[in-house]
């Protein structure tokens, strides 16, 4: 399991710095919000794996709840917490109280180095990859994708993983819409698919 420890460094993530230094006038610019502090900034990014379609009986398995807390805490650099059910649904099987997902939340340097990974390591392995929707913004401008299997992490040694597993990405922007999210993400680099793919 990954130390958990906030990493020592020199210098600003190279990401942050660009995103300071480059899109926050370009949006400025472009929108209309000169004011730094009415600018769209990024907030968090949330990782979260559902295990509810794991549950057998009362209890998560011990070998997939180990994968998943294994497989967030290698690729976030913290533990994650995990989630219980707040209310019953009888057609899931879910009672309130049943442990049903484990949930990262990244802020600050881990959330710029892990947004830096993902543009330019992670997604380019997504097998057949041919670009992110564009469309997976809601009116706050937060954006959300999906991952079918946690392959795509070179951090990640398939060959001890128990089970396969996919996880939801939320980029939590602030000040912010789905127009001006979608150009910030793609001045940074995220590969939206282009207009004649879509």
């Amino acid at each position: 399991m990954s130390d958990t420890k906030a990493p020592t460094r020199s210098a600003p993530p190279r990401l942050k710095t660009r995103y300071d230094s480059e899109i926050r006038p370009a949006l400025g610019k472009k929108f209309g919000c000169t004011n730094s502090m009415s600018q769209p900034r990024i907030d968090k990014v949330v990782l979260n794996v559902n295990m509810g379609r794991h549950l057998d009986g009362t209890k998560i398995p011990a070998n997939v709840k180990d994968t998943v807390i294994d497989t967030l805490t290698t690729i976030s650099g913290q533990k994650p917490v995990v989630i219980k059910a707040k209310r019953s649904v009888s057609n899931f099987k879910v009672r309130e109280g049943y442990e049903t997902a484990c949930r990262v939340t990244l802020r600050r340097e881990r959330m710029w180095d892990f947004l830096d990974r993902l543009i330019n390591l992670y997604t380019p392995r997504i097998k057949d990859f041919r670009g992110l929707k564009d469309s997976s913004f809601d009116p706050d401008g937060n954006y959300s994708m999906g991952l079918n299997e946690q392959a795509v992490f070179p951090e990640i040694d398939m060959g001890k993983a128990n089970f396969i597993h996919g996880m939801n990405i939320n980029v939590v922007f602030r000040n912010s819409d789905a127009e001006k999210s979608r150009f910030a993400l793609a001045e940074l680099g995220m590969p939206f698919r282009k207009p004649e793919e879509r």
